[in-house]
């Protein structure tokens, strides 16, 4: 059973006057730094215990909000307690401080008409703990390649800087014709500083152009098109959305949001075009009363076991259920792969910076024969 969502808000006009019609939140407090997923997971956990435990929603408040160490997540608690004291309700006050995103509003606001917050709660802090686990699989996966990246850099600095140089030196003593790849490694040595240079400028001027056209529609669909045809990460990639898709939608669909604001929602937060283009259409098929199975159906990017564990929770009523066991079943295959890709790179890294370095010596040292051949005739 899903409820009104018109219901719910023609019955907060006060606040609905202060809002952005087209959007669920209007930030009328902002803090100089967003709240982390890790804050939220902690500020949802003792809240949820809290109110569970049968302590009245106030002293809930103000006993999470001293249990913070972080000084913006002690400000937000703080500012949360001062609204609900003056009679505002949680997802008002949440609202307000402008830390928290549409969905998570949206669901607190469910779980305050529904008087199930702390199950609301608890599936938040369930959610934030998925993502910063994902978050921490993909920065470690990719922390040592972007080490490797700056030991390559500097290897190559040192070696085209230092030692090619003498090389050269010793081959101007000698009128000998030199190997095309030693000649190739020599200018690369001489113009090594300004080619350098003229590298990080494109890399400048790439981030910067990124950064202007990076939430155009056309930007987007190519960059997910070329992400989605990359072996192996591309696969990756697919399946983090996937299962952020799949946790979003378990979480409203247990606080009893309706299903078309449930696609609504996701996607305007779930920050990838694919998923967020399919989600258009399939919000516009449920309103004409074609089923969820169907509509995903229509698209590449969702697989085929979520379509067919869609097509049976429907037949059930136990969509939020399943979408909450497809959310488990790809964090796991994330967490399987992301192990893979950090096994596999290791190795392809060292291999990539011993091959540089291996090109240059050889570059170096191929000439050395033939200058031993004449040193021996002389």
């Amino acid at each position: 059973m899903s409820i009104d969502i018109g219901h719910i808000k023609n019955n907060n006009k006060t606040a609905s006057k202060k809002r952005n019609p087209n959007s669920i939140l209007n930030k009328n407090i902002s803090f100089s730094k967003k709240l982390g997923d890790s804050k939220k997971v902690n500020i949802y956990k003792n809240l949820a215990i809290l109110l569970k435990s049968g302590i009245d929603f106030k002293t809930a408040l103000s006993m999470a909000k001293d249990e913070q160490k972080n000084t913006l997540a002690k400000q937000t608690m703080e500012s949360l307690l001062q609204d609900v004291i003056k009679g505002k309700s949680l997802f008002e006050a949440m609202d307000k401080t402008g830390q928290f995103s549409p969905y998570e509003v949206f669901s607190v606001k469910i779980g305050e008409e529904t008087r199930k917050l702390n199950t609301i709660l608890e599936e938040l802090h369930k959610f934030f703990l998925r993502k910063v686990k994902l978050k921490k699989q993909v920065i470690s996966i990719l922390t040592y390649p972007a080490f490797i990246l700056v030991l390559t850099i500097a290897t190559l600095y040192f070696m085209l800087t230092y030692v090619v140089p003498l090389f050269k030196s010793v081959f101007n003593q000698f009128d000998r014709e030199l190997p095309t790849l030693t000649k190739y490694v020599i200018a690369l040595s001489e113009n090594f500083k300004t080619l350098f240079l003229i590298f990080l400028a494109v890399v400048v001027i790439i981030v910067i152009v990124i950064q202007k056209i990076k939430k155009s529609t056309s930007y987007r669909r190519i960059i997910s098109k070329i992400i989605l045809k990359i072996p192996f990460f591309g696969k990756l990639n697919k399946d983090i959305y996937l299962t952020r898709f799949c946790q979003a939608m378990s979480l409203l669909l247990v606080s009893k949001t309706s299903l078309v604001e449930s696609l609504n929602l996701i996607k305007k937060m779930i920050g990838y075009y694919p998923i967020e283009h399919a989600l258009e259409q399939v919000e516009k098929d449920i309103v004409r009363g074609h089923t969820l199975s169907t509509s995903l159906s229509k698209f590449k990017i969702f697989d085929s076991n979520i379509i067919s564990m869609v097509k049976v929770a429907e037949q059930v009523n136990q969509l939020d259920t399943m979408f909450l066991n497809l959310a488990n079943q790809y964090n796991d295959e994330v967490e399987h792969k992301t192990k893979t890709m950090g096994t596999i790179i290791e190795p392809l890294m060292i291999l990539f910076i011993g091959g540089i370095v291996g090109i240059i010596m050889i570059s170096m040292y191929a000439p050395m024969f033939d200058l031993s051949e004449v040193i021996g005739g002389k």
